[in-house]
Parts: C-alpha cells; structure tokens; sequence
C-alpha cells in the first residue's frame, strides 16, 4: 500500500490563507506602482502643457514687443546700424581667421603625420639593411 501523507485540514487551509495573503500583497503593491506611475505620468503631462503655454505666451510677448517697436532717434538708428556693420565684419572675419586657423592645424597635424612615417621608414630601412648584412654573413 502507498505510504500517503496526511495533512490536518487545519494546516493545509493555514498554508493556502498564507499563500492568499502573499498574493494579496504582491497585487496590492503591484497596483499601487501603476497607480504612482499614472499619477507621476498625468503630472508630467500637465508640466508639458505649462511649459507649451509658457512657450506660447514668451512668443506671443516677444512678437508684441516687435510689433510696438519703439522708433530710436535718427542718430540712434545711425550708431545701432553702425554697431549691426562692425559686428557683421567682426563675425567674418572671425569666421575666416577660424579657417584660417583649422588649416594651419591640419597642415601642422600632416607635418606631424609625414615625420612619424618618414621616422619608421628609416627604421624599417636600416634594420632592412641589417637584415641583408646578416643573410650576406650567413650565406658565405
């Protein structure tokens, strides 16, 4: 005859209330994360559309501020466009020393280039000419 295990109804229905009892808590704390991310994802969703309005109405400020432009003496205007040429021949000429500047470097990054090649030539010419004074000396 088959040797059963018998469990007291007492023990068996205290293992499934535990059983229960730690999948009611996984469901609970599973639940409550979703519920925190949902609340973390409607607050994100309102701080875009804040930032959107933000947005919005900096525009909107600048755009009237364009509009209602405050007419500058003629003097002014002379000295402000002025002021527009000198920084518009300032930036080319930054723009042109900038170039001039990436061209010396890459010419002094080839010079640098050319004498670490024309170093391992050298080397690998001399210990060429080793190689053959040694297979002169060994083939005699």
């Amino acid at each position: 005859m088959a040797d059963t295990i018998s469990i007291p109804q007492n023990i068996f229905l205290l293992i499934i209330a535990v059983i229960a009892l730690i999948a009611v808590i996984v469901i609970v704390m599973q639940w409550r994360k979703v519920r925190e991310a949902q609340s973390n994802v409607i607050f994100l969703e309102k701080q875009a559309e804040i930032k959107k309005i933000e947005l919005v109405e900096r525009d909107l400020e600048s755009k009237r501020l364009m509009e209602n432009v405050i007419p500058l003496p003629k003097d002014q205007q002379e000295r402000l466009s002025n002021i527009r040429g000198e920084t518009s021949k300032m930036m080319q000429k930054v723009g042109f020393l900038h170039s001039e500047i990436n061209e010396r470097v890459t010419r002094l990054e080839t010079r640098a280039e050319y004498e670490k090649l024309q170093k391992l030539l050298d080397d690998i010419e001399k210990k060429e000419e080793e190689l053959n004074k040694k297979g002169k000396k060994g083939g005699k």
